[in-house]
């Protein structure tokens, strides 16, 4: 039986949202261009493929972390990693990859292990401003290394290109959105804390708005993301202050959200970065302190340079000092539009083309 001659790019991610999501729109891309997707990835990324093209194969690959687990579970991790590669080359001579694009995590070990043992052409994406560890160990051992915050801090010796971070259709569609400065009328705040670290947003977000002038508060229109233990106390809190507020676990329209806003009050992912700013609203950014490496303060820096945010260390986080920052972009709706055009001007809303670019150059199909 003759081998499929289509074009084949694997794509590997770890099992979160903020690896999966730029995984999920390069393979969107790549199937749209005609070319066979897979995706490897564990158990836990597993859960995060049903966004991916239906014609997406999904892999699942022994992996593990020192970082988690009791004293048997490191000991075991090496030989599950070991596993994984030598399951993952087997797996790449019979079907093999025309490229290989790791995403970060340790469930991309075995993929990426694998095209360098057997000289595929492989890069990686790393969508943080501070690398994550499996990504630092390859950065050298691939042929093009992409970045999704710039600047990111690379190894010496790396030769780093700037692609941004992919966002979601829903997202392009409303790319520099027209924005509607604040002003003396209903105005839509966003609070999105991602399922990590919200709860000191919900410590903090509703007391803030409490302490602005009531005419203020009259005009709010709140919608905050909370984790499901704090839902009472937030609705309760905002109900208190007078304030019209939605508060739920999820919002599964944060696009259109995000759109409407005079202000988004956000963490600092990757993917949250790349949506603020691709459509293009004033943010105050509180960067989760617990990330790994601290992260999220190096993935603020460029959009707070550009202007387009203002950054409060949880370190410095209190209602008062969070109060003063929201009036400030109330109070100025000049300043706000300054604010939103910066983040448009941050904003990378072709990085899913870049980063296909990137692919075909490495499979040779750019002239």
């Amino acid at each position: 039986m003759a081998k499929d001659k289509t074009p084949l790019l694997l794509i590997a991610a770890g099992g979160t949202g903020g690896h999966m999501f730029p995984a999920q729109a390069l393979a969107e891309a790549m199937v749209r261009r005609g070319w066979r997707v897979k995706l490897s990835t564990d158990a836990r990324g597993a859960r995060y493929a049903g966004g991916f093209p239906h014609v997406v194969a999904v892999e699942q690959v022994s992996s593990a972390t020192f970082a988690r687990g009791g004293v048997l579970a490191k000991l075991l991790t090496p030989f599950k990693i070991f596993g994984g590669i030598i399951s993952a080359i087997m797996r790449n001579v019979s079907d093999r990859p025309t490229v290989v694009v790791g995403f970060g995590g340790y469930p991309t070990i075995p993929a990426l292990a694998s095209a360098t043992f057997l000289g595929l052409p492989r890069a990686i994406h790393e969508q943080n401003g501070i690398m994550g560890r499996v990504n630092r160990v390859f950065a050298k051992r691939v042929n093009r290394f992409a970045c999704g915050t710039w600047p990111t801090d690379v190894p010496d010796g790396v030769q780093a290109e700037y692609t941004g971070n992919p966002v979601r259709a829903s997202i392009l569609e409303r790319a520099g959105a027209a924005y509607i400065s604040p002003g003396d009328y209903p105005m839509s705040i966003l609070v999105i804390g991602g399922s990590q670290g919200a709860r000191i947003l919900s410590d903090t977000v509703p007391a803030a708005m409490a302490g602005l002038p009531e005419t203020q508060r009259a005009n709010l229109r709140v919608a905050h993301q909370a984790r499901s233990e704090d839902l009472e106390r937030v609705i309760a809190a905002y109900d208190a202050a007078g304030i019209t507020a939605e508060v739920e676990t999820f919002f599964n329209d944060v696009p259109r959200r995000l759109s409407e806003c005079q202000l988004v009050i956000s963490r600092a992912g990757a993917s949250s970065i790349a949506d603020i700013s691709v459509i293009g609203r004033p943010a105050i950014l509180i960067p989760y302190a617990a990330a790994a490496g601290d992260h999220q303060s190096a993935n603020a820096k460029g959009l707070a340079k550009a202007g387009g945010a203002i950054t409060i260390p949880e370190s410095k986080l209190d209602a008062d000092t969070l109060r003063d920052q929201i009036a400030l972009v109330l109070d100025n709706p000049d300043g706000a539009l300054q604010m939103t055009l910066a983040a448009v001007s941050y904003g990378v809303p072709d990085a899913t083309e870049r980063l296909v670019a990137l692919v075909q150059d490495l499979a040779g199909q750019n002239t």
